[in-house]
């Protein structure tokens, strides 16, 4: 059985940790950079509200009917003006957009399943994570809450959760962001993640920055490779965005105005 370590800060991996051992936290953060957050972040930027859903099957489209929103489709599906996982073309939307629905088997999955046992679910990326930790710690105090970060990770063929390099960086500037404001109750987990992403935030070890990083991770060639090299370019906008995305019911919106 899963033990949670008595830090206050702690880091778990995909939609398994909110089976395993996120009811014993007052906050989760999900962190999903190279797909969901990013686009969530965006999406709030421009006060689009976001509706985390698992499968973009029919229950999603009759999710997306009965919440008066608009479903997205899949990255390599989407025609000009519609909206996908791309953040560009939610950047690119219709000023007339309110309300989406953005199903994916990782980011959207987790919150949704967070959603199930968190009463406070937010949403962080790397546009977004310095706002992200200034409102827990405006909210909270440092070492106010316990708070599990969720790295949600990608996929293997077959389904197997695959560690995704990008997500730790996400999760780690999130962790190091708290701690400058005091946070000091941090797991080891958590603690390598700060590490990891300070150490590629200032070009050590020879991954020449994180802009770069992010491009040569495996997520980001697939990314470039599949012609959505734009998408690396959006999340590796640092501190960028203020948004605070939180899940109020079903819908992601930001707690600022809240």
């Amino acid at each position: 059985m899963h033990q949670p370590p008595p830090a206050a800060l702690h880091v778990e991996w995909g939609p398994a940790a909110a089976r395993t051992s996120a009811a014993a936290y007052d906050v989760a953060v999900v962190v999903d950079v190279l797909s969901f957050t990013t686009t969530l972040s965006v999406a709030l930027d421009r006060g689009i509200e976001v509706l985390p859903y698992r499968w973009a099957d029919q229950s999603a489209a009759d999710f997306a009917a009965q919440h008066e929103a608009v479903l997205a489709v899949g990255r390599s599906r989407a025609q000009p003006g519609q909206v996908s996982l791309s953040p560009l073309t939610v950047r690119a939307a219709e000023p007339e957009l309110a309300r989406v629905v953005l199903p994916s088997p990782n980011g959207a999955t987790t919150a949704h399943l967070l959603g199930e046992v968190v009463g406070c679910v937010l949403a962080a990326c790397l546009r977004n994570a310095e706002a992200v930790a200034a409102w827990l710690t405006q909210q909270h105090g440092a070492d106010g809450a316990r708070v599990l970060v969720v790295a949600a990770g990608e996929r293997w063929p077959g389904g197997r959760l695959r560690p995704a390099v990008e997500d730790l960086w996400g999760a780690g500037a999130l962790i190091a962001g708290l701690h400058r404001r005091g946070w000091v109750s941090v797991s080891v987990d958590a603690a390598v993640a700060a590490d990891a992403y300070d150490s590629v935030h200032r070009g050590h070890g020879g991954h020449g920055g994180l802009e770069q990083a992010l491009r040569g991770c495996t997520s980001g060639r697939e990314l470039t490779a599949m012609g959505f090299g734009g998408d690396v370019d959006v999340a590796c906008e640092v501190a960028t965005s203020a948004v605070v995305p939180t899940l109020a019911g079903v819908a992601f919106r930001d707690a600022r105005y809240s």
